[in-house]
């Protein structure tokens, strides 16, 4: 349970709001709630209580969507805080 709510600081702290829950509980969907580079372009993040672990979703191109999937705390707030490489327009 630490770990879940260590999870949902760690998304809140770079702009996540949470989007819902599903009704038995076990999975928060939280979105960025301002997107502001291409590396967050739709971004969706996934915290799953089953297997503990967080799952961010977001699109690099329409219709291409990536993820990565991390199960601890660190890992997620190092990825979070890298510096995103902006993307110019063709």
């Amino acid at each position: 349970m630490m770990e879940l709510q260590a999870f949902q600081t760690a998304a809140r702290n770079v702009g996540f709001v949470e989007v819902n829950e599903t009704p038995e509980g076990t999975v928060l969907w939280l979105r960025k709630s301002k997107p502001d580079v291409a590396r967050e372009m739709h971004q969706r993040m996934c915290i799953d209580s089953i297997t503990n672990s967080v799952t961010v979703y977001w699109m690099i191109s329409p219709g291409k969507v990536n993820s990565k999937t991390f199960r601890g705390v660190p890992e997620l707030q190092e990825w979070l805080n890298i510096a995103p490489v902006p993307i110019n327009p063709r």
